[in-house]
C-alpha cells in the first residue's frame, strides 16, 4: 500500500500529493514510463491534450493491471479548435475535446479536467469553465479545476460561474514558490498543484542550499525538493522516463525536513519563472 499522503478537494475528492508527469514525454515512451511509474507505486498520473501522448499513457495504465478505481487520472483541455470558445459552441467544443482525451486514454471516466491555460486576452474562460461544470455534472469527471491561473483569473471565476476550482497547476518549485498565489488557493478552498516541481533541470537541483540539506539527511537533492512539495501542501508531479528516476522520486516519505531545512530552502528563492507567463501566452 502507497505511503503517499493525499489531499482532499473541495469537492471531498482525495488525490494522491505525489503524481507522475508524462509532459515532454513521447507518445513512443509514454507506455512504458507510466507502466513503471504505477508499478513503482505512482497512483496519479498528470497528462493532457497537447502533451500528445495520451494514447500511450492510457495503454500504459492498462498494461501496469491495477484497477482502474485504485488510480487518480488527469488530462487537460488544450486551447486547440478556436480562439472563440464563447456561447454553448465554446461549451460544446470543451465537450468534444473532452471525448477525445478520453477515447485516447481508452477511459470511460477521468478523476480531474483542468483548463490548460487561461489566456486572459480573449476574456473566453469563464464560458470555457461552465463547459467544465456541465461535465462535471454529467458524472463523466469526478472533479474539475484549471492551470495557470492567477488571482485575478480565479476571481473572475468567482464572481461568473457557481462551482470553485478543485485544484490549479501552476510552475512552483523553491525558487518559484508562488507564495501569495498559495495563500489565495487555501483562502478559497483550491489546492495547489506543482509542474515542473524539479526545476526543469535547469539549476535547482545543483543549488548548494539543496545539496547540503540533502547531504544531512542521505538524500538526493530531487528527494529534498519533493519532500519540501509535500510538507508545503503541495501536489507535486515529477516527470522521468528513467526507471531508477521514477523510483527515486517516489521515495520520499522516510525522512522529513526540519525547521532549519525548510527556512534554508526559503532563502533560495529568487522569483524568476522558467515557464512562459500565463497573462500573455496564447499559443493555440
Amino acid at each position: 500500500m502507497s505511503t503517499i499522503p493525499t489531499i482532499t478537494l473541495n469537492n471531498g475528492v482525495a488525490i494522491p500529493q505525489l503524481g507522475f508527469g508524462v509532459w515532454q514525454v513521447p507518445e513512443e515512451e509514454a507506455a512504458a514510463a507510466v507502466r513503471t511509474a504505477i508499478e513503482t507505486g505512482y497512483r496519479s498520473i498528470d497528462t493532457a491534450a497537447i502533451y500528445e501522448n495520451e494514447t500511450g499513457t492510457g495503454l500504459g495504465i492498462r498494461q501496469a493491471g491495477v484497477p482502474r478505481s485504485e488510480l487518480f487520472i488527469t488530462t487537460k483541455l488544450w486551447n486547440s479548435g478556436t480562439r472563440d470558445w464563447t456561447g454553448q459552441a465554446g461549451r460544446d467544443a470543451v465537450l468534444t475535446e473532452f471525448d477525445a482525451s478520453l477515447a485516447k486514454l481508452g477511459l470511460e471516466t477521468l478523476d480531474l479536467y483542468l483548463i490548460h491555460w487561461p489566456r486572459p486576452m480573449h476574456g473566453s474562460y469563464a464560458n470555457v469553465w461552465q463547459g467544465l461544470e456541465e461535465l462535471l455534472a454529467s458524472g463523466r469527471v469526478k472533479a474539475v479545476g484549471v492551470s495557470n491561473f492567477g488571482q485575478a483569473e480565479l476571481t473572475r471565476l468567482f464572481e461568473t460561474t457557481s462551482i470553485v476550482p478543485a485544484l490549479n497547476q501552476v510552475e512552483l518549485h523553491p525558487h518559484f514558490p508562488q507564495r501569495e498565489l498559495r495563500a489565495f488557493h487555501a483562502e478559497h478552498g483550491i489546492a495547489t498543484e506543482a509542474w515542473s516541481p524539479l526545476g526543469q533541470g535547469k539549476g535547482l537541483l545543483t543549488d548548494p542550499v539543496l545539496a547540503k540539506v540533502a547531504a544531512k539527511h542521505g538524500r538526493t537533492t530531487a528527494q529534498v525538493v519533493l519532500r519540501w512539495h509535500l510538507q508545503s501542501g503541495v501536489i507535486a508531479i515529477p516527470k522521468s522516463v528513467t526507471p531508477s528516476r521514477i523510483a527515486e522520486n517516489f521515495d520520499v516519505t522516510g525522512f522529513e525536513l526540519d525547521a532549519e531545512d525548510l527556512a534554508a530552502i526559503a532563502g533560495i528563492e529568487t522569483g524568476q519563472r522558467l515557464g512562459p507567463d500565463p497573462v500573455h501566452f496564447d499559443w493555440n
